[in-house]
């Protein structure tokens, strides 16, 4: 019996077997092993296999043992592939006393992080990096048809300008080229650098070419198969103004994440961080008025700092209009070496929050975060080795959950595969700077799954209502899929009806939506056209 027919095999007798849990799963997989005498084989290794046979229409497609073969299956329970690359390492205008400094790596980052560590091996070159993450997330049985790209690697915006052109626009090129790429098999990683001066947009070329290339691939991009529906950038709230905004709108960025760190002007000055509370509440409000989501960072434990301060402006963060993110990440305080911190904590002027003391503040943040914030992360992804002082537990949020902690954030209330069940249309409304947000959502009767929301800012002067967000929760579905879930049952259009009904209420004659590229097309089958970037439509 050759190989090919094992693995056919394999397939066969799993399909035959009863399995409806991850452990009966593996029980069969060692029940094969010691039949045929081979190792147990993975599950990206079945799953491929198991793909060729539904191709050639050996077997059916069963959506539940995909779903019990994928691995890291929450990755895309939120509706999107989140994709994350780096750019390459740059000088930071910044001298925070937290950051790390280590050579050929982005500052603030360090090269043993798993995100670093992808991006040195793609040599930090964005077409490789978005094939290569692609490819991982199919083998793992994932369908990344709708992207959301998350740029990472310090302060975007001092980058030089023709390098940020020329990356995003291989962005789009890799992502509109990865059908194709795929299709012939060319998922050996050597084989791609090695030809990759054929594949990407040179940067030699004129800034003017690779704008106008940009603009090509984006239009290409409404049609992929594998669509980029959202583009975070990170940077500093002392860098934003107009013009850089009106750039990132350029380029489809739909989310700027920004390094708030603490909203205490003397933690932020013995921090040598380089701004004060007013540049962020600034950078907020023009933010907000360009249509972008915003995403704070947030850095717990800092010198001069104490949990009952941290905990304090945690309130304010929703309580005072001039802030109100839409997400946040906790990046608690740890001490790396290469930091001025470092140097702090081994002569005593620091000392970091034990974890007593953080998961107590964690458990008091997330009891009051609103129903309208999502909590992206707990935790920085920084290996346990590198961290010489501060939080080494990764799994933070498993332990919060686990510990009974209650939690009202999107995160924790998305519905991911459950079915949509006693639905209710649910309307919050929240004072911000220059205006009133309204989040438009459908949820349970007793409010504990979130199905979709609608982000929609209503400024008071006479600009146009803005979509910040529209988002359907559920299993990722590709687009024109006949599967029925939560994704494609109606209620994005009846999320878009209701915000365009309040806009009118509220005397605004347009609806103006943020729109990531790849989802223009969804937007223009309700009477929305694309007008400097944004999707525009008279209501």
């Amino acid at each position: 019996m050759d190989k090919q027919n094992i693995k056919s095999e394999i397939i066969l007798e799993l399909l035959n077997e009863s399995i409806k849990t991850e452990k009966d799963l593996m029980l069969v997989k060692r029940k094969i092993a010691k039949k045929y005498k081979i190792n147990i084989p993975s599950n990206a290794n079945i799953l491929r296999e198991y793909s060729e046979l539904v191709k050639t229409k050996k077997v059916k497609d069963d959506d539940k043992l995909k779903l019990l073969l994928r691995k890291r299956a929450v990755r895309t329970m939120s509706g999107i592939a989140p994709v994350a690359i780096l750019t390459k390492p740059w000088k930071c205008p910044g001298n925070c006393v937290f950051c790390p400094t280590e050579k050929n790596v982005p500052q603030s980052y360090l090269s043993n992080e798993p995100a670093v560590m992808r991006a040195i091996r793609c040599d930090y070159n964005p077409y490789i990096q978005i094939q290569d993450r692609l490819q991982a997330l199919i083998a793992n049985g994932h369908e990344p048809t709708k992207i959301e790209l998350i740029v990472i690697g310090g302060t975007w915006s001092v980058l030089p300008k023709k390098y940020k052109y020329w990356y995003i626009l291989n962005c789009y090129k890799s992502a509109n080229e990865f059908n194709k790429i795929w299709n012939k098999k060319n998922t050996n990683h050597q084989k791609l650098k090695f030809n990759i001066s054929n594949l990407q947009f040179p940067i030699s070329k004129p800034l003017s070419i690779i704008k106008e290339q940009l603009i090509i691939e984006q239009k290409k991009n409404e049609k992929s198969k594998y669509k980029i529906i959202g583009l975070t950038l990170e940077t500093r709230p002392d860098y934003i103004d107009e013009d850089e905004l009106w750039q990132m709108r350029e380029f489809g960025c739909t989310r700027v994440e920004i390094g708030v760190q603490t909203i205490d002007d003397k933690i932020l000055k013995l921090n040598k961080r380089g701004h004060g509370v007013d540049e962020i509440s600034k950078a907020t409000k023009l933010l907000r008025n360009f249509g972008f989501k915003i995403t704070y960072h947030l850095m717990p434990g800092l010198p001069g700092s104490t949990a009952n301060k941290d905990y304090k402006m945690f309130k304010q963060l929703f309580s005072n209009p001039k802030f109100q993110p839409d997400q946040i990440k906790f990046y608690p305080t740890v001490v790396t070496k290469g930091s001025l911190l470092y140097k702090w904590w081994k002569s005593g002027k620091y000392k970091p929050y034990s974890n007593k003391v953080l998961q107590n503040l964690i458990v008091k943040c997330k009891q009051i975060i609103p129903p309208y914030v999502r909590i992206i992360r707990l935790i920085r992804d920084i290996p346990g080795e590198s961290i010489e002082a501060g939080n080494k537990i990764t799994n933070l949020r498993q332990i919060m959950k686990d510990m009974g902690v209650k939690c009202n954030c999107i995160r924790c209330r998305e519905s991911k595969n459950q079915k949509v069940s006693n639905i209710k249309l649910s309307i919050m409304n929240y004072d911000v700077s220059d205006g009133i947000e309204h989040f438009i959502s459908f949820e349970n009767f007793d409010k504990k799954i979130l199905y979709g929301f609608c982000r929609l800012y209503i400024p008071k002067n006479s600009n146009p209502a803005i979509i910040r967000e529209l988002h359907v929760y559920g299993q990722l579905i590709s687009v024109g899929s006949k599967t029925k879930k939560t994704q494609h049952s109606g209620l994005g259009k009846k999320l878009m009806e209701k915000a365009e009904e309040i806009a009118k209420q509220n005397n605004k004659e347009r609806v103006s939506i943020i729109s990531g590229v790849g989802v223009r097309g969804y937007y223009r089958k309700f009477g929305y056209k694309l007008n400097n970037s944004y999707m525009i439509k008279k209501i």
